[in-house]
């Protein structure tokens, strides 16, 4: 339906009126209220599918990987924020979700599109180790990282992965993006010339799109499980304050290399 030249705006995720609230069709208070899991109404906001039980012990699964790793520079973002304006949470919190993109959280969907990418080769009857390399030396030849590989703490592959794996397969779902990503963990030499791991950014896409998970919505994942973190983290801040430490601290480590005024640092 049209107005004039403008398309009339439309969702199909949620509305109301004076006694009822809609979510996806359904009636929020009589069909949802007490009756699905948030982590089953997120999948049923997202897709308007309420999941199967394998999809959401998957996704559940991943959320709880992801909610905290502990002082990581988000965390450290919004604590630092919250020492400076403690009567904005709200604020905090936002400080540390956006700082999400290709290196912290943002990672998984990144990691997603280019297990995507090597599944539609595979497809056209290339081998999966091939289909893999070939993919990955376009990325590279692009200027593009890899990710998903590779962790400053965790040299051999993260926990967090095969724990992910062994929900993945327990569930029953399709596992032939876990099969995509580990094909990309074993040519990784030959890519970048050293043996990187699969990280947890890796493991999360690989897991839920064999669930039927969008890879559209993957970033949305770790940002959702990471705002629970952060929640934790600033409540705790409220009681032990580390905010204002982690800024002096980053004062002491800091070598000012840039010009000074005369007289600058002595004492008459």
């Amino acid at each position: 339906m049209k107005i004039g030249k403008a398309t009339v705006p439309r969702t199909a995720i949620s509305t109301s009126d004076a006694h009822t609230i809609v979510i996806r069709g359904q009636d929020l208070s009589k069909d949802l209220i007490g009756k699905i899991s948030f982590v089953d109404h997120f999948f049923f906001l997202l897709t308007g599918q309420r999941p199967t039980p394998a999809q959401s012990e998957v996704l559940n699964a991943t959320l709880v990987a992801i909610a905290d790793h502990g002082l990581v520079p988000s965390v450290q973002a919004a604590r630092m924020t919250f020492a400076a304006a403690p009567d904005a949470l709200q604020g905090a919190v936002a400080a540390g979700i956006l700082g999400c993109g290709s290196v912290i959280l943002g990672a998984s969907e990144t990691a997603g599109r280019m297990y995507s990418e090597i599944d539609a080769l595979a497809n056209t009857g290339k081998p999966l180790s091939v289909a893999a390399l070939d993919v990955m030396k376009a990325w590279r030849a692009a200027g593009r990282s890899i990710p998903g590989y590779g962790h400053p703490l965790h040299k051999e592959r993260d926990a967090r992965v095969d724990a992910l794996f062994a929900v993945s397969k327990s569930a029953g779902t399709d596992q032939r993006f876990v099969e995509i990503a580990s094909a990309a963990e074993a040519v990784m030499p030959e890519v970048l010339g050293k043996p990187l791991k699969l990280n947890v950014s890796g493991a999360i896409p690989a897991v839920l799109l064999g669930a039927g998970f969008p890879v559209e919505a993957l970033r949305g994942v770790p940002i959702l499980a990471r705002t629970a973190g952060l929640i934790a983290q600033l409540y705790e801040e409220i009681r032990q304050p580390i905010g204002f430490a982690l800024s002096y601290q980053a004062t002491r480590e800091m070598q000012y290399d840039g010009a000074l005024p005369p007289g600058f640092g002595t004492h008459e």
